[in-house]
């Protein structure tokens, strides 16, 4: 049966949502009652003839929406809140239509499952029921191959009811006269980012960093410190971007950590800069792996819009990338004598997350998660002691440069 025609036949069992930042046109099913998150207890995948059906294990049942994605081909699940304790090796096998899947928190009480293809797929079906116990629910989701235009109508459908969603509007805070820095911990919720021994993963190292920093920096009371995420949250690269503006952020410090394959020997720190051509191929293909962490999350993106005319914001921005360019400077003269640093450890690349082109930006690769030597470094509480101390000297010493060449009446000592 086609696949809109099912959806017809079964209306009274969908709840036609529509939701912000990419999140389509949806199934839903049972709903569960606001509480203690939901816990996912496990997860299969069940194949039969041309159909896969996803089930998971949940704690009660829970309201579900599905939607579709293309390039790459994607089945998105929406869920309330969920705190996934399933086995390690969960979404990592190839099975019927489902290449892998992924999983985690996708924004304050809403996870999100997201769900490679084999190849192209419609949802068939959803339900939901105990299980044999009658203590748990398991969510079913089935489904069934489709011909490359069918599900490019589905993912279009999903996408103009996407777009049809006016975004939340932003709450600009009233301009603190001190310095506005943001601090943007990279990666976050269902996007892990990159991954080292031991289950290390890079959400959670620059998170610890990012608040350390925010920390360090607030000590003097110079600063006003926001964060763009400050817990295990998934934030797309134009809302971080967006909030850095909302702000009105006087500098913006994205923390990442990055990884290699194969690569034990490449080490050391770098700090990036925007431009929209990149020093090196390496910068190119670090900043294309970047670029794509909305869509690892389910996320459409695309180049943000801006409310300012071409010429004012190439003037505004050839000032804002020399700030930019002054404060990776002074960072990698700082972390010179603490850190090891790559090669050529300031670069520059078309990173979509420093993109304001009003807000002096830096992104910082702490160093390689696939380097043993790096790893054990990121992980010690006395090597980011002086890393953050080295990041706050910087701080200071650009802003006192900074507002000296704009003659402010007030120098920071």
């Amino acid at each position: 049966m086609p696949f809109f025609s099912f959806v017809r036949l079964v209306s009274a069992c969908i709840v036609a949502i529509v939701m912000a930042a990419g999140i389509e046109r949806a199934w839903a099913v049972d709903g569960a009652k606001p509480g203690t998150p939901t816990i996912a207890a496990a997860a299969a995948v069940e194949t039969e003839g041309s159909k896969t059906r996803f089930k998971v294990t949940l704690s009660k049942p829970v309201t579900a929406q599905v939607s579709v994605m293309e390039r790459p081909d994607r089945v998105i699940i929406d869920l309330p809140e969920v705190a996934f304790h399933l086995p390690a090796e969960s979404g990592r096998g190839r099975e019927g239509l489902i290449a892998s899947y992924r999983y985690g928190l996708f924004a304050p009480g809403r996870s999100r499952v997201v769900m490679e293809l084999t190849q192209p797929a419609v949802v068939s079906g959803m339900t939901t029921a105990p299980d044999a116990t009658g203590a748990a629910s398991i969510l079913t989701i089935e489904l069934s191959r489709a011909d490359r235009e069918e599900f490019r109508k589905a993912a279009v459908e999903s996408s103009a009811a996407a777009k049809e969603a006016s975004a939340a509007p932003v709450v600009q805070e009233t301009k603190d006269s001190r310095p506005v820095i943001m601090i943007d911990a990279g990666h976050g919720g269902i996007d892990p980012g990159a991954a080292g021994s031991g289950n290390v993963v890079e959400k959670d190292l620059v998170l610890s960093f990012a608040q350390r920093l925010k920390k360090k920096l607030e000590e003097n009371g110079r600063y006003k410190i926001v964060m763009t995420r400050d817990q295990d949250v998934f934030v797309s690269l134009g809302d971080r971007v967006r909030a850095a503006r909302a702000a009105q952020a006087d500098l913006f410090i994205s923390v990442h950590a990055d990884s290699i394959a194969g690569g034990q020997e490449v080490r050391g720190l770098t700090v990036y800069t925007g431009s929209e051509r990149a020093s090196d191929a390496d910068s190119a293909r670090l900043a294309d792996r970047e670029n794509k962490a909305d869509a690892v999350a389910g996320v459409e993106s695309g180049d943000m819009p801006d409310d300012v005319s071409d010429i004012l914001m190439e003037l505004t921005m050839r000032e804002t990338r020399g700030f930019s360019h002054s404060f990776a400077s002074r960072l990698v003269g700082e972390f010179d004598s603490v850190a090891r640093l790559n090669k050529n450890p300031h670069r520059q690349a078309r990173f979509q997350v420093l993109r304001a082109h009003d807000v002096p930006s830096v992104l910082v690769e702490l160093g390689y998660l696939s380097s043993q030597k790096d790893l054990d470094l990121l992980m010690s509480e006395e090597w980011r002691a002086k890393m953050v101390s080295a990041m706050s000297v910087a701080v200071d010493r650009f802003f006192a440069a900074r507002f000296a060449r704009r003659g402010a009446a007030a120098v920071l000592p």
